[in-house]
């Protein structure tokens, strides 16, 4: 169960870290959508290893197969099944801390529930994980483009490094133009600077990833507890080493007054409803109100670094952890897909279930 989202548009993840490969199951997607492989791949490079000396050097081309569901360029309503091959896994790199227990990973929480673990890189925990994921949110994303839905995320915070200006004062077009990821230049090479200077002193440092959905109808969402925003906020904080979701406002959002934050109603020339402000991030009483949907998701220090550690192993023994292997100082430039993607997964989720929902 633990491996497996959404409740129409459901995908299933398979694979380790340091197995044969990872791959996805994506199972109630429309018949019908076109199927474009370019897209999925070009997607899944944004996330790949060894894009540059701020990210692992592990290198795969995390090139995919699909097994099913695909006939002359369309899906054809059965489950989608896709398959990333591991080439450059190095298991090796983790013989030395078989027995023991890496601090802030999944190593002692996995081998107490399980009894067994899988060492090589965490296993299931790792965040190779993702990619299947980024390979389903490509066909999500296939799916809402189809419906004028675009999503867009971007590095706004590395550290104490943070972008003052809000999505819409920046150049979202600018995000891929750097290793960063950030739509502001000049604060994308400080951010790179800074990262760089943290590897090379063997530590690791966090950030935020921003992201803004624009062109959402009004409707999608569940009353009570499948709230759209409840359900970005699950399938963000689902992500390896996320801490923390807000949307709209935010926590900042209790600086302000009702008399404030109130987003007042207007009606545009059309006759649309619209709101003057959008301090409620898209969404109101948990279902989309048609304005843009933004929220920012913080991901935590990566908890492998090139220094040695005190800990303990399975034994009870004390234990000192040795970083070795090949490792990000920071994931958020690599997380930006991956956030995307869990985006889109929810999103045709709701699509789909809205469209049921009505006669």
């Amino acid at each position: 169960m633990g491996s497996t989202y959404g409740k129409i548009f459901k995908i299933a993840t398979f694979g380790e870290s340091h197995g044969v490969g990872i791959g996805v199951v994506v199972d109630g997607c429309p018949a019908g959508v076109t199927f474009d492989s370019d897209f999925i791949q070009s997607e899944l490079t944004r996330r790949k290893p060894g894009q540059s000396r701020i990210t692992t050097q592990r290198k795969e081309a995390d090139e995919f197969e699909v097994l099913s569901g695909v006939f002359e360029g369309k899906t054809t309503g059965t489950p989608i099944a896709m398959v990333i091959r591991n080439e450059d896994q190095r298991s090796k790199d983790y013989s030395h801390i078989a027995a023991q227990f890496r601090p802030s990973h999944a190593d002692y929480t996995y081998q107490v529930k399980y009894g067994v673990r899988d060492y090589r890189g965490g296993g299931r925990s790792s965040a190779r994980e993702t990619a299947a994921r980024v390979a389903a949110g490509a066909l999500a994303k296939l799916l809402l483009g189809e419906l004028g839905i675009s999503i867009q995320a971007y590095v706004s915070q590395v550290g104490t490094m943070k972008l003052e200006k809000s999505y819409q004062e920046l150049d979202l077009s600018e995000t891929e133009n750097n290793a960063v990821r950030c739509p502001d230049p000049e604060m994308a090479q400080q951010m790179f600077d800074y990262i760089d200077t943290i590897r090379k002193q063997g530590d690791s440092i966090g950030g935020v990833v921003s992201c803004v959905v624009k062109g959402t109808p009004v409707g999608w969402g569940e009353p009570v507890f499948d709230k759209l925003h409840a359900e970005l906020g699950k399938a963000m904080l689902s992500i390896n080493a996320v801490k923390g979701f807000e949307y709209g406002s935010g926590f900042d959002g209790v600086l302000l007054p009702g008399s404030q934050h109130n987003d007042a109603f207007y009606t545009d020339e059309g006759g649309g409803v619209h709101t003057r402000t959008n301090h409620s991030g898209g969404i109101q009483g948990g279902i989309s109100n048609g304005e843009d949907i933004y929220f920012r998701t913080a991901f935590k220090p990566v908890a492998t670094i090139m220094q040695d550690q005190e800990s303990v192993d399975q034994f009870g023994n004390v234990a000192i952890v040795q970083g070795k292997g090949r490792h990000d100082p920071c994931v958020v430039p690599r997380a930006v897909p991956i956030v995307e993607a869990m985006a889109a997964i929810v999103l045709a989720d709701f699509y789909l279930r809205n469209r049921s929902s009505k006669l």
